[in-house]
């Protein structure tokens, strides 16, 4: 089925059947007239299979900026990417339909494990939408969600899409003016928010805020009474006068091609941008990121932790467990402050996604842990080659892997709650090999995935026998990938195509344009390049990029990767030197973050040891920046030598490099606009010697 053959206005509607329990074999367009009314069919019978309308307006093309405007698909003529395009509610339905009572959330209270079922869960997301109705909320206008990951978070999430609205996640970190902006971008009629933390906020701009009609706090009691705003019990109770029957009218309006979803950007560089996600885009992709790993329907269990308004966690925890009948744990919300182990143990899901945050301190946890007897660390230290060894081969697995596994790594993984997990993921941003060869030596691997909010999260992933350290792995079926304009060594920017790429960013057509060429590849701005075999592997930015004065192009990510490989003390290295005569490289020291996720002064316990290591007693930061400890310095210094020796030009050779007093943080300001503001700070100040203040404050007054 293609959008090319509608020529009518309205929607075009054909059968589908969805009968296999499986999620293996997807479903296809049968050959069929249009049909007036979806087929009604009990929610307790699970074996009458569903027959669904098959809904798409009208488009002429792949990319839109305006939220009420569909798009063509992205549709294969056969195999993956020609699967029948569903909707949010249609996935769902199909859902509860065959696993009505198997539980779908779980969250704790008072100590105590409390579920949904998926027939409970559908009708708290029906009774929900009623509610957001009956609020005044309008087509394709937005529901912003500013919490924590919870059962309300999801149920908000999913009514606000069956009440025809745009659901939007807000990141809980965000300040009173970045919530605003989201809010008056996706025009919000409702925001819900978790606690009265979060409720301030957004009293403090909702004067600012034109389309706002109510605010709904999920936790804890109101602090203060003022009109529109209500409890999550007051307000689950506000639609019981609305019909299920305009409610199902205003369901089976909705078709696959439409917006139901926004998911902002960062705005590192400006502004966030609305990604604009279908119901096909979100559909799709979870039915076909699942049925690449192998997912079981009914099976799967996982953990809820990671920021929802991010394109990842959604996918995961939301629609791939929805489309597979998974059962979400939600983790406590200071989960990423130490709670996240006791969940994990608790739970023992059998998939797990991590940023490399979470397992750089699983790492770092396990490692300082100082009672390990000397035995088991032989033992790990040398199944850390066999691992590595096993993976690029054939060979049956030797015997001091079995006494290893048996001994040490099945109760590592006890520890940890990941006994039963299946496929391990990292994701959302470069890992270090070091943190990869960790896991691979405890017998637990690490999959990476890549894409990007365009994407609908996932473009690429790795999974079982489909493996390549420091690789992405490979494109989801269905998909495809390009590399444009390659350079000699293979490199270019990957382009994505696929029933995963977004719409295009609510009301920022020129933008839409950047990212969308004129045959509807997106452009990631990401460089890579594939092997023979069709792994990927990213290797820079294409903005970040630098040009030496002699016109030299230079991939900065290579350079900064490998020495944090070759000295495991530096947290994070930036390399400068755009329209320079050399490269230099900024560099800063593995320390503790606090609750706020700042750095802090305190080195990390392997930072320890490996000052320990050379002799060097220091527990700080400053006492080794203070002192400009030898041993410290030199070991650095050893580090640029050798990817010196391995620079393929003496352009792309380090002639000088500092240590910085303070990591890199969100807070500080440094990630997402630093290679701009040190680059400032390293060549013009200090060369032309405008002040001693400046450099001194980053660390630079010796450069």
């Amino acid at each position: 089925i293609g959008n090319d053959s509608m020529n009518h206005m309205g929607s075009k509607v054909q059968r589908i059947s969805s009968t296999d329990d499986s999620g293996i074999d997807s479903p296809t367009v049968a050959d069929g007239k249009l049909l007036e009314e979806v087929e009604a069919l009990s929610l307790s019978d699970s074996s009458i299979p569903i027959t669904f309308e098959v809904r798409l307006a009208s488009a002429e093309q792949y990319w839109s900026s305006a939220r009420d405007k569909a798009v063509k698909l992205r549709m294969a003529e056969s195999g993956p990417g020609s699967e029948a395009p569903l909707t949010i509610h249609q996935m769902f339905q199909d859902t509860v339909n065959k696993y009505g009572d198997h539980p779908a959330l779980r969250w704790k209270e008072n100590g105590a494990w409390t579920t949904l079922t998926y027939k409970q869960y559908y009708q708290h997301c029906r009774t929900a939408a009623k509610s957001f109705l009956k609020l005044g909320l309008e087509r394709f206008h937005g529901v912003g969600i500013l919490g924590f990951n919870s059962p309300e978070w999801f149920i908000s999430n999913v009514a606000c899409i069956m009440a025809g609205g745009l659901t939007t996640g807000i990141y809980t970190t965000n300040s009173a003016e970045a919530c605003q902006y989201v809010a008056h971008n996706c025009e919000a009629n409702v925001i819900v928010v978790e606690n009265n933390k979060q409720l301030v906020k957004i009293l403090q701009v909702k004067d600012q805020l034109p389309h706002l009609k109510a605010i709904v706090q999920y936790k804890g009691e109101l602090e203060r009474k003022i009109p529109n705003l209500y409890t999550w019990a007051d307000f689950m109770k506000l639609g019981t006068d609305i019909a299920d029957d305009q409610l199902d009218d205003l369901i089976n309006s909705q078709n696959a091609n439409e917006c139901c979803s926004l998911i902002y950007t960062s705005g590192t560089t400006g502004n966030p941008k609305g990604v604009m996600l279908s119901h096909d885009n979100i559909t799709w992709i979870a039915n076909a990121s699942g049925m690449v790993i192998g997912t079981k329907m009914k099976e799967e269990s996982l953990v809820s932790y990671l920021p929802l308004s991010h394109v990842a966690a959604q996918v995961y925890d939301l629609w791939v467990s929805m489309k597979f009948a998974g059962t979400t744990h939600f983790a406590e919300p200071d989960a990423l402050k130490g709670s996240l182990a006791n969940t994990l143990r608790d739970v023992r899901p059998t998939s797990f996604l991590g940023v490399p945050r979470v397992w750089e301190k699983m790492q770092e946890a396990m490692q300082s842990i100082e009672n390990i007897c000397t035995v088991k660390k032989k033992i790990i230290h040398k199944n850390h080659c066999v691992l590595s060894y096993l993976i690029f081969s054939d060979t049956s697995v030797p015997w001091g892997f079995m006494l290893a596994n048996n001994l040490i790594f099945k109760r590592v993984r006890a520890a940890l709650g990941l006994d039963r997990c299946r496929t391990c993921f990292t994701g959302a941003a470069p890992i270090t090999k070091e943190t990869l060869e960790y896991f691979m030596s405890l017998n637990i691997q690490l999959y990476e995935l890549y894409g990007m909010s365009e994407s609908t999260g996932p473009h690429t992933l790795s999974w079982e026998n489909n493996f390549r350290i420091m690789s992405c792995g490979k494109v989801i079926r269905g998909c495809k990938t390009k590399l444009d304009k390659p350079d000699e060594d293979g490199n270019g920017e990957v382009c994505f195509w696929g029933r995963h790429v977004f719409m295009g960013y609510l009301n920022m057509p020129e933008k839409t344009d950047e990212a969308l060429d004129t045959e509807g590849w997106l452009h990631s701005g990401d460089l890579g390049k594939l092997d023979q075999n069709d792994f990927m592997y990213i290797t820079g930015r294409i903005k970040e990029l630098i040009i030496t004065a002699g016109g030299e192009n230079v991939p900065p990510v290579p350079i900064e990767d490998a020495l944090k490989e070759e000295v495991s003390i530096i947290s994070n290295a930036m390399l400068v030197g755009d329209k320079k005569k050399f490269l230099a490289m900024l560099l800063t020291l593995k320390c503790k973050v606090d609750d706020n996720g700042d750095p802090t002064d305190e080195l990390t316990p392997l930072a320890v040891e490996y000052c320990r290591q050379r002799g060097v007693t220091a527990t700080k930061v400053s006492e080794i920046i203070n002192n400009k400890e030898p041993a410290i310095y030199k070991a650095i210094q050893e580090g640029v030598n050798i990817i010196n020796e391995k620079a393929t030009s003496n352009a792309q050779r380090v002639q000088k490099w500092t240590l910085l007093p303070r990591d890199f943080s969100i807070s500080g300001g440094e990630l997402g606009k630093l290679r701009y503001v040190h680059y400032w700070v390293l060549y013009k100040e200090v060369r032309t010697d405008t002040g001693t203040m400046p450099k001194a404050r980053c660390g630079l007054e010796d450069c």
